[in-house]
């Protein structure tokens, strides 16, 4: 089952994985507001029968020199990427424990690692991503369920296309990327295929980077 704020952008998606046998359905919900991550648990129990899996890829930022964030643009950025991600995983982790099992992983950044200019609130709620996802791998370990995240680097996708029109900010991130290239999209797919497997059951509270090797340096 997929989610995400308007059912105009799951349709096409949902459509897709259909095509291909995945029997995908999709819902609408706004994370921002309470109670709704505990719907969305809810539905999704209601459709699939259980909870094994859960992905976190909800996130925006709103660049800004760190003298002029504004309160409202760091609420924003807190609220999507940190607050509305916990409770989802609180949601989750309430029907992973009756179930006494789960896999939870959320997309952090690796500028939960490193810093970049002009991202004090985004680099902020990422790092606190990966934190709090310790801490819940730590309280849920009991009931097996593993907690982790994926850091990848700058992305092929529209959004980083935007930005790369400053061609100074593009080889900035090129000159940073040891293997000299962004990641494609399926290349995060595969570390969380990797880690909501069997095949990661030893494996709980990790930041797993794909980032090319950005933070090694």
């Amino acid at each position: 089952m997929i989610s995400g704020t308007r059912d105009e952008k799951l349709d096409p998606l949902t459509e897709e994985v259909n095509t291909l046998g995945g029997g995908c359905s999709q819902v609408a919900v706004d994370l921002s507001k309470e109670g709704e991550p505990q719907r969305l648990v809810d539905v999704a129990v209601e459709r699939l029968g259980r909870l094994d899996i859960l992905v976190n890829a909800q996130g925006i930022n709103r660049p800004q020199k760190a003298e002029e964030v504004t309160a409202e643009n760091w609420d924003a950025v807190m609220n999507i990427n940190l607050r509305s991600l916990f409770f989802v995983c609180q949601a989750a982790g309430r029907q992973m424990i009756k179930q006494n099992y789960g896999r939870i992983v959320s997309i952090s950044s690796q500028t939960g690692t490193v810093a970049l200019p002009l991202r004090a609130a985004y680099c902020s709620s990422k790092a606190a991503v990966d934190s709090v996802s310790r801490s819940l791998a730590l309280e849920w370990a009991p009931y097996n369920i593993t907690v982790n995240t994926v850091a990848p680097t700058f992305v092929e996708t529209d959004l980083v296309a935007g930005m790369f029109k400053d061609p100074a900010f593009k080889q900035y991130v090129l000159d940073n990327i040891i293997l000299g290239r962004m990641a494609a999209p399926e290349e995060v797919g595969y570390a969380v295929l990797y880690l909501v497997t069997d095949l990661a059951a030893m494996i709980t509270g990790h930041v797993l980077m794909v980032d090319g090797g950005w933070t090694i340096k």
